[in-house]
């Protein structure tokens, strides 16, 4: 795709729309913080990869060369966001009886599974525990002029740089709310470079350093990698909401620090030329929480028989910057409009010639031609992923135009979406859930009956078929304009 309409994003620093200019021609280079591998990750969690994902199909689609890293964070991150508590990672591993290092390796293997299975391209999965040795560099780079020792370890003084806080917006005299107390720190906002392993205590995870053993402090890995995967300034730094309160301002801290301290009217000094920021995903039960037992996770969804794209598209109906809200309703509505795509999509597969789907079809066809532009211009508007599906499902609903024209139009669209279609089946989007009580071959056996007795007018026998498949949780969809035929319940 040309870049026919300038792709604009909205800076949360700056807070307005800016146009998308790479600092590097040709080249987009996005860097998205990832998860802390010490649970498995909620839904909620995953709308941020989505979101990123869709950015960086987005960036293709505009014929940009992509690179793009999700850390793993595999130490550092306390139970607060700030600088007191126990380490996320530890914790789970005194719970669990195993090893630190074992506790990421078998989450991240999760995590990878469920962005795989949400159709996220493959990233870059640098692990903070890979940079410690970088980190402690940085550390002595800037300790000098930018931070101070305490018993507890080595701690970033924010009044050294110039505008600190201005992503997020919140800074007060008493510093930001959300940062806990810790004695001796000269700002309420200073955060920690280094925490210092306490007298008679041992982690699984820490390493020598000038300042004490210990390990590094959870903002600094993202500068640190952030920096040798992509180069400062790098085009886009995203993440979810709740960052742009601390994380993100601490990262950006420290980046003035190393490179300059220069203020952020120029947003180069920041490390990124844009930031980008998802909004909640809000599930009223509470059930969004790790806390929470059985909270909301991707496995769950399947084990209830919902497609995990289906959850994809339910992240895309919405505007990334807009809060969204969970219901199994909305998951419902999200799976049928998904049947409906790909069931529209293969109709017009059938009517393909049998030759080659020309390339450049939608060159020669000005109706698909059209709806490309306009799809353009909905996703170059700050990723309208909602208008621009309706604009995909308008390619699928014409009438008087060449099936290879729409079949191309729409696999060429959907490489923004990320939504399978062409690939996607009845099959695959018929997931039994864990609960069932029959197994899809048995369900079309009784339905190949069924459908005898009917054509023999045994009404007696169809109906009752049609019960012991209720019985089992199989709902017979006689009618359905989709033809899909029955689903589980």
């Amino acid at each position: 795709m040309t870049d026919a309409v300038p792709l604009k994003l909205f800076n949360s620093l700056t807070r307005k729309l800016e146009e998308f200019q790479p600092v590097h021609e040709g080249e987009a280079r996005v860097y998205s913080c990832g998860p802390t591998v010490y649970n498995y990750q909620h839904i909620g969690n995953m709308r941020a990869y989505v979101f990123a994902d869709t950015l960086g199909r987005t960036l293709q689609w505009k014929g940009y060369k992509l690179t793009h890293v999700i850390n793993i964070t595999d130490v550092g991150h306390l139970t607060s966001d700030a600088d007191e508590g126990e380490d996320k990672m530890e914790k789970m591993a005194a719970k669990e009886n195993k090893s630190a290092w074992d506790i990421a390796k078998f989450y991240q293997e999760d995590f990878e599974r469920d962005l795989a299975r949400l159709n996220v391209q493959p990233k870059q999965h640098p692990r903070a525990t890979e940079y410690v040795a970088a980190m402690i560099a940085w550390g002595e780079r800037i300790a000098d002029k930018h931070c101070y020792e305490l018993d507890s370890g080595l701690y970033f003084d924010v009044s050294t740089v110039a505008d600190y806080g201005r992503l997020a917006r919140a800074v007060t005299e008493d510093g930001e709310g959300r940062i806990d107390t810790v004695e001796g720190k000269r700002n309420a906002a200073d955060f920690a470079i280094w925490r210092k392993t306490p007298d008679g205590e041992t982690r699984q995870m820490e390493w020598d350093s000038p300042w004490g053993r210990g390990a590094p402090g959870w903002h600094l890995e993202c500068s640190v990698m952030g920096e040798a995967l992509l180069g400062f300034p790098f085009d886009i730094h995203t993440g979810g909401i709740d960052h742009r309160e601390i994380h993100h301002p601490n990262e950006i801290a420290q980046n003035q620090a190393y490179c300059c301290t220069n203020g952020l009217d120029d947003a180069r000094n920041s490390g990124a030329r844009i930031w980008m920021h998802n909004n909640f995903l809000i599930e009223r039960s509470g059930k969004m929480s790790k806390s929470a037992g059985e909270f909301l996770r991707l496995q769950l969804l399947v084990d209830k028989g919902y497609h995990p794209l289906a959850y994809r598209l339910m992240c895309l109906q919405a505007h990334y910057r807009s809060e969204l809200e969970f219901s199994w309703e909305g998951l419902d509505a999200a799976l049928t409009r998904l049947k409906r795509m790909v069931m529209a999509l293969r109709k017009w597969e059938e009517r393909l010639p049998d030759t080659d789907i020309p390339g450049d079809c939608w060159e020669y066809e000005r109706v698909t031609r059209e709806l490309v532009e306009r799809f353009d211009s909905a996703i170059s508007s700050d990723l309208n992923t909602a208008d621009a599906l309706t604009i995909l499902e308008e390619a699928l609903a014409l009438k008087k135009t060449a099936p290879e024209c729409v079949v191309t139009a729409v696999e060429q669209l959907d490489r923004v979406f990320g939504l399978d279609l062409a690939r996607l089946s009845r099959a695959d989007l018929r997931i039994r859930p864990k609960d069932a009580q029959i197994t899809e071959d048995e369900i079309e056996d009784a339905l190949g009956r069924r459908k005898a007795a009917r054509a023999e007018k045994d009404f007696a026998t169809s109906d009752a078929i049609r019960d012991e498949l209720t019985a089992k949780g199989v709902e017979v969809m006689d009618g359905d304009p989709l033809g899909w035929e029955w689903k589980l319940g």
